[in-house]
């Protein structure tokens, strides 16, 4: 592979989840055009649906999203290929979402069926250990069929050692304190009380420090900064999408912070909000070019769409004065892709 390409690697549901992914699969992206190849599967391994990578070791982490829910820890060679070397378990049910800290320390796990939050340690190496933490949520929220118990679906560590929690099932945000050495979760609290039904989902940071919400079940970006002793809502939430059914996944920031993008599953498209730091406006809807769009991820000028039921990952060119993206090139076919990760290679 020459030096103008990256690997990306792209989870999957597996079997065990009713998908027909193999595991996790590699893919060379070339850093002038934007455009993916893909090269085979890397690993085998049950419904890796969420990946992650350490901060500085060449070690990849996914999520084994099944009822004994797991995590699995993998070298990274120079060839892209990965050598499973160790696994840990969750202690919850369906693991949907992973995140280590700065340091490199602490891997977290959103145990979304059980609502509770895993932490493991890490060694050295970037080898899990014997989990240190496992914390339960609590509460519910109106949906009689999605909200009768908590489910955690994102975490969110910070540089202050805090973590943020997205509950879908709570209608809350929760935070709580990492403690470096014990590995223990502390002092949980609700950073932010969502409207009833709004099932929060994922959270993303914006440059100008602060937090954009969207919520699976109300289909709406919201934000938020912090203001008395938690998060406080600003401004007018907005509705993702203004076609059909929808269930938004995942959102993503703009490398200049002006533009704010939410994958919408249902109507299968992509909406755009300029952001000023106060308001997020309405700049359009495009489609995804494939179905039920998981999972999104942005580098660069291209914004990259991992589309789980079209069995696809497709690339959209983001045009840098309007934000808009078109499509590029055809997709990718990809069986039940989850989750998309870049791995630059220096």
């Amino acid at each position: 592979m020459s030096g103008s390409a990256d690997f990306v690697y792209v989870g999957s549901y597996t079997g065990e989840s009713g998908g027909e992914g193999e595991g996790i699969a590699l893919l060379r992206r070339d850093r002038d055009t934007g455009d993916l190849t893909r090269l085979g599967l890397a690993a085998r391994t049950p419904s890796p649906s969420f990946l992650a990578r350490h901060p500085t070791l060449p070690v990849l982490y996914a999520v084994n999203e099944l009822l004994l829910g797991a995590v699995s820890a993998f070298a990274v060679a120079p060839d892209g290929s990965l050598e499973p070397i160790a696994t840990g378990q969750t202690g919850g049910g369906h693991p949907c979402h992973l995140a280590l800290t700065r340091d490199g320390r602490h891997l977290l796990a959103a145990n979304y069926s059980s609502g509770s939050v895993s932490v493991l340690p890490l060694g050295p190496d970037g080898r899990p250990g014997e989990r240190t933490d496992l914390i339960d949520l609590d509460g519910q929220g109106p949906d009689p069929e999605r909200q009768k118990a908590p489910h955690a679906h994102m975490v969110l560590p910070d540089d202050t050692g805090h973590v943020l929690i997205a509950d879908l099932g709570s209608d809350r945000v929760w935070r709580a304190r990492l403690d470096p050495l014990s590995g223990r979760l502390t002092g949980l609290t609700a950073a932010i009380v969502a409207e009833p039904g709004t099932g929060p989902r994922h959270l993303r940071p914006a440059p100008d420090g602060a937090v954009l919400l969207v919520g699976e079940l109300s289909g709406e970006l919201s934000w938020y900064r912090p203001g008395n002793g938690g998060l406080e809502r600003r401004g007018a939430r907005q509705i993702t999408s203004t076609t059909g059914v929808n269930y938004p996944s995942e959102l993503a920031v703009g490398r200049d912070g002006r533009f704010v993008y939410v994958a919408n599953r249902g109507p299968d498209t992509i909406a755009i909000f300029g952001w000023d730091g106060d308001t997020a406006s309405r700049v359009g809807e495009v489609p995804t070019g494939g179905t039920w769009p998981r999972h999104i991820a942005l580098i660069g000028d291209h914004l990259y769409v991992a589309n789980e039921r079209s069995h696809s990952v497709t690339v959209l060119r983001i045009d840098p004065e309007t934000g808009l993206p078109t499509p590029q090139g055809e997709p990718v076919q990809e069986p039940s892709p989850t989750c998309f990760l870049r791995w630059e290679r220096a």
